[in-house]
């Protein structure tokens, strides 16, 4: 007789008292036939994974698994019926995600993981922890994920982390799978404490080159979090120290940034000086920002900037957002169909446009 848990983050979230958003289940003592005569579709050849025939939600068979190469891929993976409930549970990354609950609602917990989200600490479950790098990863996403809730991570899985860093595991992930959790990482609170984890075990230096972080650094990003929703930006104060252009461009290279995170960061580093300074700016140099952003195309690029601008301030009041936002609208009430009118044409309607604007802006200025 097969036997369901939940498991997994819908549990540990649950004992949080925080919003559960994914289901995910165990089906211990069953085979694939069995939950496929049952109308489960199965996902995947290589995992025993199947879709419920009418929520959709996910249902793994109970699986051990064991390791038979480097890297994050080399494993072979045993689902036969007998499998146990903590025979699974085992091969879970944290005590915290490795609790099961059984349809009644009764906790099933063999390795100690309420106990740890009671302490608020981070503990792996096994040994086995050491056979999967992208578990550091997770361990840095889950310490900035619940940082607001006072956890931190047991001395004895940070030793194990660095261990694994000098191993040279890490070396094996690749660039698509670092960018994942580090995108879920820019999306929580507290997205500096994944850069913080990743530093004290040695693996920043190898998956992020050549990015190094600051103390001011940590802090804007932290700051980022507060200040504004969107990823491309936070992304974008992480990288707006960075020392050039290039080295932007090969970080955003080395770890497979999309498109648009890559552009904001490098238009963040190029201009973020000059945001600071904004009051400071003749009419030529407002101008010449609002051009090397493409504002007139792109007016998102400026609440962008300034965002970047406000998390590295030192002050919480950062008048230079009001200033450059008053800019840009005397810059833009230029009108390019008065300089159409008066006789302009061809190259000279745009040089006309950009003088026009700096007058504008001295006016006002």
């Amino acid at each position: 007789m097969s036997k369901i848990y939940l498991v997994g983050g819908s549990v540990r979230d649950r004992l949080l008292n925080l919003p559960v958003t994914d289901r995910d289940w165990v089906v211990v003592g069953a085979t694939p036939d069995e939950l496929l005569s049952l109308g489960y579709q199965q996902v995947g050849k290589d995992f025993p994974v199947f879709l419920h025939p009418v929520t959709k939600e996910e249902y793994a068979l109970a699986r051990t698994e064991r390791k038979s190469g480097k890297g994050y891929t080399g494993f072979i993976c045993d689902f036969n019926k007998t499998i146990t409930l903590e025979q699974d549970l085992i091969r879970r990354d944290l005590t915290i995600n490795a609790i099961a609950m059984d349809e009644n609602g009764n906790i099933v917990d063999p390795y100690h993981g309420v106990e740890d989200l009671n302490h608020k600490l981070l503990r792996h479950v096994s040994p086995a922890f050491r056979e999967d790098p992208l578990r550091i990863l997770r361990v840095a996403r889950f310490a900035a994920r619940y940082a607001h809730l006072g956890f931190t991570i047991a001395q004895e899985t940070q030793d194990l982390m660095v261990e694994m860093v000098e191993e040279g595991e890490v070396n094996s992930l690749t660039p698509e799978r670092v960018w994942k959790e580090t995108e879920k990482a820019l999306a929580t609170q507290n997205p500096q404490i994944y850069f913080e984890v990743l530093k004290q075990c040695g693996a920043l230096s190898i998956l992020f080159t050549p990015l190094t972080l600051s103390e001011a650094n940590l802090a804007a990003l932290k700051q980022s979090a507060i200040i504004t929703d969107e990823l491309v930006v936070r992304f974008a104060v992480l990288c707006a120290k960075m020392p050039t252009r290039q080295s932007v461009e090969a970080l955003c290279s080395h770890i497979k940034a999309p498109n648009n995170f890559s552009k904001t960061a490098i238009m963040v580093q190029q201009n973020i000086n000059r945001v600071v300074c904004a009051d400071k700016l003749t009419a030529q140099q407002l101008n010449d920002l609002f051009n090397s952003i493409d504002v007139w195309r792109n007016p998102a690029h400026l609440n962008q900037l300034i965002a970047a601008g406000q998390a590295y301030a030192i002050s919480k009041e950062f008048t230079q957002a009001r200033y450059l936002k008053d800019a840009y609208k005397i810059a833009s009430s230029v009108n390019v169909q008065n300089i159409i009118a008066d006789g302009f044409a061809g190259k000279f309607i745009q040089v006309e446009l950009q003088k026009r604007r700096i007058e504008a802006l001295l006016n006002w200025i």
